[in-house]
């Protein structure tokens, strides 16, 4: 594996660790997206990769190299890893160029005219910060980390600052440049629509412990509890025979014959589609249509057995309490 990180432990005080016993892998040229709520511990375990924190215990080796373990560590310098942080911080008083080559190893100096028409920086190199948008500073900030060819490249909520209008556009931009220079990735975010369009595989953390690493589609099927399914998007609970399951709004169907009638509470307009709200059975279930729906109006909705989740005992409480 081109990283690997095994037995990782980090923490300030040994009573309440931040990341506890983490093991993982990421192949090369992977994008891996690091998901978990605020305070979970995202930010520093890409300090710890970079070496900008030390871990408490355990092994992370990148490309072969051994960064941190027992007694090796790594000092941040030697480390082969980029690092673009969420505020950009480009030298004010540089240009583009400037920022982006500032102590540049002569070896590099080649790639720049590669990198600048790769990340559509060649007409703006000449501009300052201040005289960018939010996405065209994001992308010099890539810049400057991909022109030194890092083994690893670690983006700390890369769109967090970005108006809605135009994130879409940089993670497609995004993606691809990290996909031409074949450089593997670590993409931590609070917010799991970040990460669906642009990751191979997505890793969930809560109270320091991973909670599951998978693709982007297992993982949205096939969440292996509770809070993975809750973080990954809507669910409706199901009742069948007395059994309590759950089920992606996606899933489910208008149907002509049906055993599960429902009752429209709410057409709500998404997109491209319509989001409706039915009353069925005393559970409120929500999918998604082409056209809005009469409220009040009497359908019957379908769906395939597979596609149903179910859970231990205890999600019921987790559920109902989100």
């Amino acid at each position: 594996m081109f990283l690997k990180v095994k037995d990782l432990k980090k923490y300030y005080n040994s009573k309440e660790q931040l990341i506890r016993n983490l093991n993982f892998s990421v192949d090369k040229g992977d994008i891996v997206s690091f998901i978990g709520e605020s305070g979970s511990g995202k930010t520093t375990f890409l300090k710890c990769l970079a070496g900008l924190e030390k871990i408490n215990s355990g092994l992370i080796e990148l490309n072969g190299n051994v960064l941190n373990h027992k007694n090796t560590f790594v000092n941040p310098d030697k480390r082969k890893i980029g690092f673009v942080f969420q505020d950009y911080p480009l030298f004010p008083h540089l240009n583009i160029l400037e920022n982006i080559s500032i102590n540049l190893e002569k070896k590099f100096l080649s790639k720049i005219d590669y990198i600048l028409n790769l990340t559509n920086l060649k007409d703006l190199c000449n501009r300052y910060p201040h005289q960018l948008s939010g996405g065209e500073q994001q992308r010099a900030c890539l810049a400057r980390a991909l022109v030194r060819e890092p083994d690893l490249l670690l983006l700390d909520e890369p769109f967090s600052n970005l108006d809605s209008n135009i994130k879409l556009t940089i993670q497609e931009e995004i993606h691809k440049i990290i996909k031409e220079t074949k450089t593997t990735t670590i993409l931590v975010t609070h917010d799991i629509r970040d990460t669906f369009n642009i990751s191979d595989k997505i890793l969930i953390f809560k109270a320091g412990i991973l909670q599951q690493y998978d693709s982007p589609v297992s993982m949205y099927c096939n969440p292996i509890n509770c809070y993975c399914a809750k973080i990954l998007g809507d669910l409706n609970q199901v009742t069948i025979d007395n059994k309590t399951f759950y089920l992606r709004p996606e899933k489910i169907k208008l149907s002509k014959n049906s055993k599960f009638d429902g009752i429209v509470e709410k057409s709500q307009f998404a997109g491209k589609e319509y989001k409706i709200s039915v009353s069925v059975n005393g559970e409120t279930w929500a999918f998604f249509n082409d056209f809005p729906l009469e409220k009040k109006e009497k359908i019957k909705l379908e769906f395939e057995n597979k596609d149903l989740i179910e859970f231990d005992s205890t999600c019921s409480n987790f559920f109902t309490s989100n």
